[in-house]
């Protein structure tokens, strides 16, 4: 990734959602970290403190240097698509 953004997918395991966002990110050459909720329910406490929910998928797009992210909560590919054309003009 040629900016200094950082995008992190909260997603578990067989969870298709997950898994449609995670394919687009690989097929528009876009680097993320994963956080896998799967077996820790600590990371869904996180999510509800820091966003008021415990669902996923969570897709948090911002910088790890600043310390400030903007979390796509909502569910579907379309929701994240349109987050990234803000935050990553280029791939609009």
């Amino acid at each position: 990734m040629t900016n200094n953004l950082d995008i992190v997918v909260w997603s578990k395991q067989g969870c298709s959602y997950c898994d449609e966002i995670k394919a687009y990110l690989q097929e528009q050459q876009i680097s993320y970290k994963t956080v896998d909720v799967t077996t820790n329910d600590t990371f869904r406490d996180i999510l509800e403190i820091k966003y008021g929910v415990r669902y996923i998928p969570i897709v948090e797009i911002g910088s790890s240097e600043t310390g400030i992210y903007k979390a796509v909560t909502e569910i579907g590919l379309e929701h994240v698509q349109k987050a990234l054309a803000v935050s990553l003009p280029s791939h609009a």
